[in-house]
């Protein structure tokens, strides 16, 4: 019986098991590439003041500097370990404190874009398999083709010129609601999902105004990815056997195009991981365009200022992050698609 259940469950327990090992190996990547980083921290701790050797000595040993750098290495790791991701250089602040605050306020604007992106794709998908001639299905086939090709903080920037500097569509970008409201009871760290549990209509009015473009920004440049690869799997079950199979035996439209829709996820859904990455990373791009406070203006913050520790706390939750959305969507891949379990064999596969 146990064997039979690992043999059932055995594909997302191993795959579970193997996120704190790939933490742990870019832990050991980020260790030496923030180092690589041109740049004296030393330095900013000092504000351009001379120091003596002691108080170098002894700023070094503040800041995990000192020993040899597989004694550094170790005593980073056994931080990493324990969660500690030390204090900032500039500001002494704990950088895990800093993450907690400011990673809800980036998620929310990634996941916006990404649900609305995911909505999109599958109306949009499913028209063009559905009237494949249509003028308006050759125009969304050809914007599915240009994924990619316009970066996001381009989009950014000529969507600011043009929705808020021509067209006064838009306001300012300086935040995500008004400076003189104030924000919305705390209660998940997501500002727009907090305005909605706090029921604080005149701030969700004011933050609905504020990101409808940075959010508009993320899901013209990323769905289009999205948008490509479900069409083209939506063509291929739209011509196979199965398909031709329901059409003869007289099943109505719309379930003809449920069973399309279901049999072109699969490939689709496994995309999405590398999408939310891709969002995730134009939010924090975006956010700084936009002067929204999250990650984006963390991160550059950290560089600007060659603060490592906070750099390195960055860099090692967006992978967590990341590792994590990669595990969701393989998990929810593999069940929507029992053959893509490695070790399940599925009769008549």
């Amino acid at each position: 019986m146990s064997g039979e259940l690992w043999r059932t469950h055995g594909w997302w327990v191993r795959r579970l098991a193997m996120l704190p090992v790939h933490l742990f190996l870019f832990a050991v990547v980020v260790f030496f590439v923030v180092r690589m980083i041109p740049g004296d921290p030393i330095a900013t701790i000092s504000g351009g003041q001379p120091m003596t050797p002691e108080q170098v000595a002894e700023a070094r040993a503040s800041l995990g500097l000192d020993g040899s750098l597989l004694e550094q290495l170790g005593r980073y790791l056994g931080n990493v370990l324990t969660l500690d991701f030390g204090n900032s250089i500039v500001d002494s602040t704990p950088v895990l404190d800093e993450m907690g605050r400011r990673l809800p306020e980036t998620l929310e604007l990634a996941l916006l874009a990404m649900v609305i992106s995911t909505v999109l794709t599958l109306a949009l998908g499913l028209f063009v398999v559905a009237r494949p001639r249509n003028v308006v299905s050759r125009a969304i086939a050809g914007y599915a083709r240009a994924a990619g090709a316009i970066p996001d903080f381009c989009l950014g920037v000529a969507g600011v010129f043009v929705f808020y500097t021509l067209l006064h569509w838009a306001p300012a970008p300086i935040g995500r609601y008004s400076v003189v409201l104030n924000p919305p009871t705390h209660v998940t760290g997501m500002p727009l999902l907090d305005a909605v549990l706090s029921r604080d209509t005149i701030v969700l009015r004011s933050m609905m105004s504020h990101l409808w473009l940075p959010v508009a920004v993320l899901v013209i440049a990323y769905a289009p990815m999205l948008l490509k690869l479900f069409v083209r799997s939506a063509q291929q079950a739209a011509d196979a056997q199965a398909t031709k199979f329901r059409i003869a035996a007289g099943a109505s439209r719309p379930m003809v195009m449920l069973s399309i829709g279901r049999r072109s996820l699969p490939p689709t859904v496994a995309m999405f991981g590398t999408i939310f990455g891709f969002m995730l990373g134009g939010a924090v791009i975006i956010e700084r365009l936009f002067a929204l406070p999250g990650m984006g203006e963390y991160a550059v913050q950290a560089v600007g200022r060659a603060d490592f520790i906070a750099l390195q706390g960055f860099l090692l939750t967006v992978a967590a992050v990341s590792l994590l959305v990669f595990f969701v969507v393989d998990v929810v891949n593999m069940m929507l698609d029992p053959r893509r379990r490695p070790g399940v064999r599925v009769e008549g596969a």
